[in-house]
């Protein structure tokens, strides 16, 4: 009787189990589907520091979202309230880069130089006919400067064009304190400017001024003992002196 009674118990236990942990798979199924596309964009990301009024490498991450066609141009849109003079691409096996320059309306100064023209666009087309194919992703590194010393971010807009002739367009602004956008555009992160040597020139001054300071009292201590051992050496040849008369005196 009491093994009766305990097995429909168990039988339930298991079917309880069975469906929680059926329940648990599709949530966490659902949850991976959910953050995969939150990384399947186009970034941008430095090499190293990004700091602002310095140049800095920076990498455009383009990702291949489709799986029947392959990512066959790459176009880079360069922000017109910073503009940058010097853009400088590094070679990519199998694709061809363009970089087109605009003139400026207010020219920038670089190295003491006037500059009348900035980089607007840089664009990268497969030159082997494969390009980026599913299930891969490219790197686009470019040098670039000077950055803004005015600005925390820049922020880029690119366009990604499959074999299909399909166009994706990254170009919608994250905003703070709102859900990322559903194609958001690349944005570079700008750190804080390298030191101007303001700093290191007070702390160097104060550093000269501690050894100068430390020089002159060991200086004045040098001098207090020279001055010591002087008196020291007077008053004992004053004593000796003292003895050598007072014995005198006695003998008389």
């Amino acid at each position: 009787m009491q093994v009766s009674r305990i097995a429909p118990r168990r039988a339930v236990s298991r079917r309880a189990l069975s469906r929680v942990a059926a329940a648990g798979a599709v949530a966490g199924t659902a949850v991976l589907a959910l953050s995969v596309p939150a990384f399947a964009h186009v970034t941008v990301q430095p090499e190293g520091a990004a700091a602002k009024g310095g140049y800095a490498v920076v990498d455009f991450k383009v990702p291949n979202e489709r799986d029947t066609a392959s990512t066959t141009k790459v176009e880079v849109d360069f922000p017109a309230d910073h503009p940058l003079a010097s853009v400088m691409p590094e070679p990519v096996a199998g694709w061809d880069v363009k970089v087109t320059k605009a003139k400026l309306d207010k020219p920038l100064t670089l190295h003491g130089e006037k500059i009348d023209q900035a980089v607007t666009k840089v664009t990268w087309t497969a030159s082997d006919g494969k390009g980026i194919r599913p299930g891969y992703f490219q790197k686009f590194p470019l040098s670039v400067g000077a950055l803004p010393e005015n600005a925390d971010q820049l922020v880029f807009k690119a366009i990604q064009t499959y074999s299909n002739k399909e166009v994706v367009r990254w170009i919608e602004v994250p905003q703070a304190g709102q859900d990322e956008p559903e194609n958001p555009a690349p944005v570079l992160q700008l750190s804080a400017a390298a030191d101007d040597h303001h700093g290191t020139a007070a702390a160097q001054d104060t550093s000269d001024k501690t050894e100068n300071t430390a020089a002159a009292d060991s200086h004045d201590t040098d001098t207090t003992a020279r001055v010591l051992a002087v008196a020291g050496i007077v008053v004992g040849v004053a004593g000796v002196a003292y003895g050598v008369l007072a014995g005198r005196r006695r003998t008389v």
